[in-house]
């Protein structure tokens, strides 16, 4: 927005279009016998007149004060900018309306006193990179243009909060809910990192929570910065922002940052040596599970971190709404929840049944398998093995499956009881063998057949 010259409040109403001359005289009359006369002072009668324009619901308190400092432009293109979103690192967000269409959209603007060369090489650049994106979880780029010396780029607009506004008025998030809102941020990621960009600015600010559940992300700071980033900011990788996304999930589930006292090179500093406060210290019902994820996410070395945002989204899975997913997402995560719940219950009958047999009732462990129930004659030893750990590798759906995704074997009772197993037919002994092939190697096989499609549908 262009400075005006020291023009009164009610000129500057007139000259920018916002308030008719009809609305104008309202306003005055109004002020009038709100406080009996408006003063002849023009400073304080125009800070008299845009409160009471304000509250009439002629202006909102942005455009107020851009009348009091003089501006009388607020049309970009053919866009009517009617309020202030925010101010990023290159330039300033507004919301705007256009013209003829009376479409809401936001604009982020290149001011021109900040217009350098260089600036402006890479605010075009950003402007043909986001109109080469095209995901539901990424702001789309609409339109751009240059209207006198200000260049703009027109965006989709949002409505709702942003994440760090979101935390502060809902407090730390649960689990479900967090993950379920960075799986999203994830999902666009992916999609950015696979055609080569790195988004380098992932924090809570730029992640958008709107009204209908809808999570899209749109830009680091020093509370975000990976360890990698801050040593070589020359050599952009997808890592820097897996690193800030679980930083931006620690925010979400403590309602703070990891590192938030000190200056910038303290904090700086912070990421590179410590490791910040378990986020159970201010949010205790986050499981253990969770805990680690948001772990492997902030760690220094970036060869610990998931490789990739998709691996993310898999991580969180167990606590991710599957309705926000894509298709083959949902499906992957839907399977192996049924086969963990599975695995869950089996083990919990197991420890029943072993406690039974524990007060002599000699029942058989239902679902073992063949070595649990001894059955393996011969079973060869393995280097630093028994025989026992030998015959669960010979009859583990893993040891059969080679590539198959590690699947928790059934253990041995604690137990060192000894007892004799009843007479069973082979198809009794066989029973837990194809139960085990239903609920863990068929999922697996149809989980990686969905991932091939997905893939080649890409």
């Amino acid at each position: 927005m262009a400075e005006g010259s020291k023009l009164s409040f009610e000129e500057c109403a007139r000259l920018s279009g916002l308030l008719s001359p009809e609305q104008l005289a309202e306003v005055i009359e109004a002020a009038r016998a709100r406080w009996e006369d408006l003063p002849e002072d023009p400073v304080l009668r125009g800070e008299r007149l845009a409160e009471q324009a304000v509250a009439m619901g002629l202006l909102n308190p942005w455009q107020a004060r851009q009348l009091l400092e003089g501006r009388t432009k607020f049309t970009l293109g053919s866009y009517r900018v009617v309020d202030s979103l925010g101010r990023g690192g290159v330039g300033q967000v507004f919301k705007a309306v256009h013209e003829l269409l009376g479409r809401e959209v936001a604009i982020k603007v290149l001011p021109r006193e900040r217009a350098t060369a260089e600036r402006v090489e890479q605010f075009l650049r950003e402007i043909r990179l986001l109109a080469s994106l095209d995901h539901p979880h990424l702001v789309q780029a609409l339109d751009a243009g240059k209207d006198g010396g200000v260049y703009y780029l027109v965006l989709e607009y949002v409505p709702g909060l942003d994440l760090r506004k979101y935390v502060q008025i809902s407090g730390p998030l649960t689990p479900e809910e967090a993950a379920t809102i960075i799986a999203q941020v994830a999902l666009g990621l992916d999609y950015a990192h696979r055609r080569g960009l790195v988004h380098r600015d992932v924090k809570p600010g730029n992640v958008l929570v709107t009204s209908e559940g809808r999570k899209i992300k749109i830009m680091g700071t020093a509370d975000y910065l990976a360890p990698d980033q801050i040593q070589a900011p020359w050599d952009p990788r997808p890592t820097w922002d897996i690193y800030s996304l679980g930083c931006t999930l620690y925010y979400a589930v403590t309602g703070r940052v990891p590192f938030p006292e000190g200056t910038t090179e303290e904090k700086i500093r912070a990421h590179l040596e410590k490791d910040p406060p378990d986020p159970r210290e201010f949010n205790p019902r986050l499981p253990d599970d969770f805990v680690t994820v948001v772990r492997q996410m902030m760690a220094k070395d970036p060869g610990a971190r998931p490789a990739t945002a998709h691996e993310v989204v898999l991580r969180l899975g167990p606590w991710v709404d599957p309705a926000v997913l894509p298709g083959e997402y949902a499906l992957f995560i839907g399977l192996e929840r049924q086969a963990r719940l599975s695995f869950r219950q089996d083990r919990t009958s197991h420890q029943g049944v072993a406690a039974d047999r524990e007060a002599g009732k000699g029942a058989p462990l239902p679902g073992a398998t063949l070595a649990e129930r001894g059955e393996i004659a011969g079973a060869p030893e393995l280097p630093g093995g028994s025989r026992e750990e030998a015959a669960s590798v010979a009859t583990s759906p893993v040891a059969k499956t080679p590539g198959a995704a590690p699947v928790p074997t059934l253990r041995r009772s604690p137990s060192s009881v000894e007892f004799s197993q009843p007479e069973e037919s082979a198809d009794e002994a066989l029973a837990p063998f194809f139960a085990l092939l239903l609920f863990v190697v068929l999922p697996l096989v149809l989980i990686s057949l969905a991932l091939v499609l997905a893939s080649l549908g890409r």
